[in-house]
C-alpha cells in the first residue's frame, strides 16, 4: 500500500500518477475487514496513510460503516486525523471514541488546532476535551475560545517565538537551543518586540541563521511585517496573507502586546473555506452542505432556496399571464420566450459570479465600479447583439416570420443588456446594505432575467405583431 500523497507508480508503469483519491481498491479492502472484524488487517491498510486519507475515508463511507470501523480500530485514531476531518463530521467522530483515545488524541494538537477542534462542537463534547488538556494548554484554548467566533484569536496559537529587539543573532541561537523543548512544532519567523510586548519587526529563519552571530536582529527584519489584531475577521486575516504573500503574521491584543501567532496554514484554510462557502451559497445548497450531511439535514439547507426559486418563478408566470391572449394568437411566442429568459439568465449568472469574486477579493471598488459596470454593459450589448443577429435568422427560418425574427431580436439585446447590469448592481447593492452577495444575488438576478425577458419579447410582440 501506498501513501497516498505520494506519487502513485501503477504496475508495469514507470511513470507516477499523480492522483492523489483515495484508491477503490482500498475501500474494498477496508470494507472487508471492517465486515470480517480483521483489525490487523485494518492496521495494514491504515498505517501508510496520511492522516488527511484517512479523514477522507471516514468521510466517505456510511455512517454504519463508521461506527463498525472505529469501535474495532478506534486507538488508531490520532489528534492530526480529528483535525483534519469536516466540521460536520467530527461530532459524530469523537462520539464515537472512547475517552481515553480522545484525551490522548488531543494532547497530540497545538492550541490552534484543538480550538479549531472544540468551536462548535457540543458544551459536553467540548468539556471533555477541555479536561483531557494540561492546565496551560487548557488556559490557552479557554482564552481563544474567548475571542469572537471566526477572529484572529480564535485563529492564531498562542506560542511564538520572539526576542527583546537588541538581541544579536548568537543571543538567539542560543536562546532557541536551550529551550528546544519549548518551541512551536513549526515556525518561520522570531518576533522582535520592544520592552512593552509590542512586535517592532521580525527576522526569517533563514536569514538570521545565515547572518554572523554577532549580528543585531534588528538589521535582518522583514519588510512584508504585518500585525494582525486579535479581534480581526479571520476573512480579513486570510485576505492579508494572500495580498501580502505573508508567511506568519504576529497577533496582538487591543494594547498593541504581542498574543500569538498565525501561520500561513491557517489562512489558506480560511481562504479554501471562503471559496467553498461562496460556491455553495450561489448554488443556493447552503454554506455547510457536506456530502457527509443526514438527508434531513441536507433537505432543510436546501429547501429555503428551492422555495425562493418558486416565488420568483411565479413572479415570472404573473408577467406571463398579462399576455395571455397574445400566446393565444401566435403560438410561437410560447416556442421562443423561454430561450430568451434562458440566455439572459445565463448571463447575468457570469457576471453575477465574476462581480461576487470581485467583492470577496476587493477587487471591486467605489474606485472602479462605473468602469466594471460600462464593461459589463459592452459585453451585454455585443453579446446580445450578436444573438439577436443568431435568434433574428433561427426566428425567420423556423415560422417564415420576419417580425418575429426582429421582435426576438431585439427582446435578446435589451435582455442581455440588462443581465449584464444587474449581475454586477445587485451584488454591490446588497454587500452595501451589509448582506451576503453570495447568499442572496442569485435569486434577484435570476428574477430580474427572467421579468424584463418575458415582459421584453411579449410586450414587443403585442406591439409589432398584433
Amino acid at each position: 500500500m501506498t501513501d497516498q500523497h505520494q506519487d502513485v507508480i501503477e504496475p508495469g508503469t514507470d511513470t507516477p500518477q499523480a492522483d492523489y483519491s483515495i484508491d477503490e481498491a482500498l475501500r474494498r479492502s477496508l470494507r472487508r475487514a471492517i465486515e470480517a472484524e480483521d483489525v490487523a488487517a485494518i492496521d495494514m491498510l491504515m498505517d501508510p496513510l496520511h492522516p488527511a486519507d484517512i479523514a477522507d475515508l471516514l468521510e466517505q463511507v456510511s455512517q454504519g460503516d463508521r461506527a463498525a470501523w472505529l469501535a474495532l480500530w478506534s486507538s488508531g485514531i490520532d489528534g492530526e486525523v480529528l483535525s483534519e476531518l469536516d466540521e460536520g463530521l467530527r461530532e459524530e467522530v469523537i462520539g464515537l471514541l472512547p475517552d481515553e483515545v480522545l484525551t490522548e488524541a488531543v494532547r497530540e494538537l497545538d492550541s490552534d488546532d484543538v480550538v479549531d477542534l472544540v468551536e462548535y462542537l457540543e458544551d459536553d463534547q467540548q468539556a471533555t476535551i477541555l479536561g483531557a488538556l494540561d492546565a496551560t494548554d487548557r488556559l490557552a484554548v479557554e482564552r481563544a475560545l474567548s475571542y469572537p467566533e471566526d477572529s484572529a484569536g480564535r485563529l492564531m496559537q498562542p506560542e511564538v517565538v520572539h526576542a527583546p529587539e537588541h538581541w544579536t543573532v548568537g543571543q538567539m541561537i542560543d536562546h532557541l537551543r536551550a529551550n528546544k523543548d519549548d518551541l512551536p512544532e513549526q515556525f518561520y519567523h522570531v518576533v522582535l518586540t520592544d520592552p512593552r510586548m509590542k512586535p517592532t519587526g521580525y527576522v526569517t529563519l533563514g536569514r538570521m541563521l545565515s547572518a554572523p552571530r554577532e549580528t543585531g536582529l534588528s538589521s535582518l527584519t522583514e519588510d512584508s511585517f504585518r500585525v494582525i489584531p486579535a479581534t480581526q475577521d479571520e476573512d480579513e486575516v486570510a485576505y492579508a496573507f494572500n495580498q501580502y504573500h505573508l508567511i506568519s503574521a504576529p497577533v496582538v491584543d487591543d494594547d498593541g502586546r504581542l498574543v500569538g501567532m498565525i501561520t500561513i496554514d491557517d489562512a489558506m484554510i480560511v481562504l479554501d473555506h471562503a471559496a467553498e462557502e461562496d460556491l455553495l451559497r450561489l448554488a443556493g445548497v447552503g454554506e455547510e452542505s457536506r456530502l457527509s450531511d443526514k438527508i434531513i439535514n441536507t433537505t432543510k439547507q436546501r429547501l429555503p432556496w428551492l422555495f425562493v426559486n418558486l416565488v420568483t418563478a411565479i413572479l415570472a408566470s404573473l408577467v406571463i399571464a398579462q399576455f395571455e391572449d397574445a400566446i393565444a394568437q401566435i403560438v410561437a411566442l410560447a416556442v421562443l420566450m423561454p430561450i430568451v429568459a434562458s440566455m439572459g439568465g445565463n448571463a447575468g449568472t457570469q457576471a453575477l459570479t465574476v462581480a461576487v469574486r470581485a467583492i470577496a477579493t476587493k477587487d471591486l471598488t467605489r474606485a472602479n465600479l462605473m468602469r466594471v459596470i460600462g464593461r459589463e454593459t459592452g459585453v451585454g450589448l455585443i453579446n446580445g447583439v450578436f444573438f439577436a443577429v443568431v435568434m433574428g435568422v433561427i426566428g425567420y427560418v423556423w415560422f417564415g416570420n420576419p417580425g418575429l425574427g426582429l421582435v426576438i431580436a431585439a427582446a435578446m439585446v435589451i435582455n442581455l443588456l440588462v443581465a449584464g447590469l444587474a449581475g454586477i448592481l445587485v451584488p454591490v447593492a446588497l454587500d452595501r446594505m451589509k448582506i451576503d452577495p453570495a447568499l442572496a444575488s442569485g435569486a434577484f438576478v435570476t428574477t430580474v432575467t427572467d421579468v424584463v425577458g418575458f415582459f421584453a419579447f411579449l410586450g414587443l410582440a403585442v406591439v409589432f405583431l398584433l
